[in-house]
């Protein structure tokens, strides 16, 4: 949801007053928003892949191999979602 986000608004990016972008952040919070008021859930949780390697790394070494490497504007938004 993050990743779609952030590149649904890549053209038109929005920037916070310090010149950061937030688009990544303000489109997957509306899409939890939303959710949240479709589904009306008890509970709710979000899952992030890990930035080290995995089992999965193990078992097949070319996973996720060919994937670029997350855009630095969508870095810097990650800690704010955790």
């Amino acid at each position: 949801m993050l990743y779609r986000a952030h590149f649904a608004m890549i053209r038109n990016p929005l920037i916070n007053s310090k010149g950061m972008h937030t688009s990544a952040l303000f489109g997957f919070i509306n899409q939890v928003l939303k959710l949240i008021r479709q589904e009306k859930p008890d509970y709710l949780m979000a899952a992030f892949d890990s930035s080290k390697k995995t089992f999965r790394h193990e078992l097949y070494p070319e996973y996720k191999a060919t994937r670029e490497k997350m855009p630095e504007e969508m870095q810097y938004q990650l800690p704010y979602l955790w």
